[in-house]
């Protein structure tokens, strides 16, 4: 049985691995595809479209990024559920210093989809004056040359969404460091390797721009309402239809709202679980994308077969092979700004990453935003009973 669980933990050392030069593979081709800037004359109207949940923590900060934005012709739609929803409250105040930025402001009252998000998203399609939206998260923060860079790609008439890789920023809290090198590196180096190997056939809700087109010919947003998992399901409609998605070279800020290790792990158990419904064979397979876990294995084992040192050399490579993914992928993709300590949390993050996608098959329900829901196949949602005292406490940080 040791000399089993030992080849187990080889096999796991050989398969991450061979993950990450598949990664960095992905890298070098994404690094070479950096396309030469779009003509200064190429800046179509925008409409940014922000659905809100409330007040959380910077949001001020995060909304007035979007306002600082150098671009000629862009409007910004807010919506939430209420009309004196806290977020909401907060876009009007920072609005009101941009007199000069169009910006509406929309609630929804009761939803019409399980998937809040999109009940919000469809009302914006309706209201928005441009035909290519940007649809970006509360929780981000950009740089003023967000909009130029994003939209830069639909000057070629085939693309029909663009998406962008995002760096984790949390400036406190172990838990949410650690969460952070997670975003900037073990979901990063997910997104190249699938975009070697596949192509972009998905989005990243951070951001997603779209062409109302695409919109319209998949038959609305409303056809996302049921599902947990949006951004995929975006990204692969607009695939679909024959048209290209594009993973842009603009990295944006991912702020971490969770700074518990309770609030971290439950926000990484319900990404994981959405992922295991919406792509479970490629789900099942990112066990074998994880390197420290079994360098533990093979560890241990090694010593119970007596062979010390072999097996302290195999944990010592795994730990090693996962600060070098860090190093590149940081360092050359997300442009890290904290990369030294990314590097050195990445393999506390390698290990805990494999908790979650363990845990993510212990149950189907998950809280977000302070509701409970249980996933079924393809990521669709189900409500599964009134949301109690704790959900509420927790709402912000799940």
């Amino acid at each position: 049985m040791i000399r089993i669980l030992f080849d187990l933990g080889l096999l796991g050392l050989l398969t991450s691995t061979i993950f990450a030069i598949l990664t960095l593979v992905g890298l070098l081709r994404f690094l070479r595809q950096r396309p030469l800037p779009a003509p200064v004359s190429f800046a179509p109207p925008v409409s940014l479209l922000k659905p809100l949940d409330g007040a959380e923590p910077n949001l001020e900060a995060h909304i007035e990024s979007f306002f600082n934005q150098n671009y000629p012709y862009f409007e910004i739609l807010f919506c939430a559920r209420s009309a004196t929803d806290a977020g909401l409250e907060i876009a009007r105040s920072i609005s009101a210093r941009y007199p000069h930025i169009p910006a509406r402001f929309l609630s929804t009252g009761e939803v019409t989809y399980i998937n809040a998000k999109v009940s919000s998203l469809e009302l914006m399609d309706a209201a928005a004056r441009h035909d290519i939206f940007i649809i970006s998260d509360s929780d981000v923060r950009v740089a003023p040359n967000y909009i130029r860079e994003v939209i830069a790609p639909f000057a070629d008439e085939k693309v029909g969404a663009v998406t962008c890789l995002y760096r984790g920023v949390a400036d406190q809290g172990l838990w949410s460091m650690l969460e952070a090198a997670g975003m900037s590196v073990e979901m990063t180096s997910g997104v190249l390797t699938a975009n070697l190997l596949e192509g972009m056939k998905f989005a990243l809700g951070p951001t997603m721009a779209v062409r109302r087109s695409c919109v319209q010919r998949m038959g609305g947003f409303g056809v996302l309402g049921p599902y947990c998992s949006d951004d995929f399901l975006l990204g692969a409609q607009v695939a679909a239809q024959g048209k290209t998605v594009v993973l842009s070279h603009h990295v944006i800020d991912h702020i971490i709202l969770n700074l518990s290790f309770a609030a971290s792990l439950r926000h990484q158990i319900r990404w994981m679980k959405s992922t295991r419904f919406s792509r479970p064979l490629g789900h099942l397979g990112t066990a074998l994308t994880f390197s420290v876990p079994f360098g533990f294995l093979a560890c241990l084992t090694g010593i119970a077969m007596h062979r010390p040192i072999f097996g302290l050399s195999l944990l010592a490579y795994s730990v090693v092979n996962r600060m070098i993914l860090a190093a590149l992928v940081g360092s050359q993709a997300v442009q890290e700004r904290h990369l030294p300590r990314t590097i050195l949390l990445y393999p506390v993050r390698d290990f805990l990453g494999f908790c979650c996608w363990a845990a993510s098959y212990l149950g189907s329900t998950i809280l977000w935003r302070g509701r409970r829901y249980r996933l079924s196949r393809g990521g669709l949602m189900h409500s599964v009973g009134a949301q109690s005292t704790d959900d509420r406490e927790h709402a912000l940080t799940t």
